[in-house]
């Protein structure tokens, strides 16, 4: 799903289901809130470029945290 100021979508995830963003423009902000006060002992992901999901991005992903690209090959 994209969401633009043009547009002025919203997307809900519920709580429990992994998520990704991806800006498409220079000088994006991104505000998302949850349900839950933020605990990085109990924060965990999954890899954008994991073969498991073989997920199509739209654009080349160029910048990421280095907690993100350290998350392991998923197994089920």
């Amino acid at each position: 799903m994209e969401l633009s100021a043009e547009n002025r979508r919203m997307l809900y995830i519920p709580e429990g289901f992994a998520h990704g963003f991806l800006t498409l423009d220079d000088n994006t902000e991104i505000f998302y809130q949850m349900s839950e006060f933020y605990a990085p002992a109990h924060a965990g992901g999954v890899r954008w470029n994991d073969p498991a999901f073989a997920i199509e991005w739209p654009i080349d992903v160029s910048v990421i945290s280095e907690q993100d690209r350290s998350y392991p090959d998923f197994r089920a």
